[in-house]
């Protein structure tokens, strides 16, 4: 199983904000530039993360991308999601009539636990969480 690039960007800018402290605000060209993600790439990631209720955006002046609830409130599956669509180890373990052999394949058993450890880390795992791993919890502004 391997994320996309889009859900990559979109957990490292979800990190960005939360490195910023609360009710921060930055600009969508400013978080493109610190997390090296192509601004218009950036702006579609955003929005699906702001309709998810991750992200709020406002414009004008003082407008930007803020986190729309506390980091840790917002679990790294939550974001992998929201992009990727549900984490899957194989086809089988979300639908096991997709596949002739479930009954008899000597892995399918396995292919699940893993799945379920899998999501069970990253649903555990908040962007507070996170930051709290950081060796250096600064964020560069």
């Amino acid at each position: 199983m391997q994320i996309t690039r889009q859900a990559d960007y979109a957990v490292r800018a979800v990190l960005y904000l939360a490195g910023l402290g609360e009710g921060a605000r930055a600009a969508t060209g400013l978080i493109a530039r610190k997390q090296q993600v192509p601004p218009s790439f950036l702006a579609k990631i955003i929005s699906q993360l702001s309709v998810a209720g991750i992200l709020q955006t406002s414009r004008g002046a003082r407008g930007g991308v803020s986190l729309a609830r506390r980091p840790s409130e917002i679990s790294l599956l939550e974001v992998v999601e929201v992009i990727d669509g549900p984490v899957s180890m194989n086809a089988c373990v979300i639908d096991p009539g997709i596949c002739d052999r479930v009954e008899d394949c000597p892995v399918h058993q396995i292919w699940c636990q893993a799945q379920q450890r899998l999501v069970k880390e990253l649903s555990e795992t908040t962007f507070a969480t996170i930051l709290e791993r950081r060796p250096d919890r600064s964020v560069q502004q």
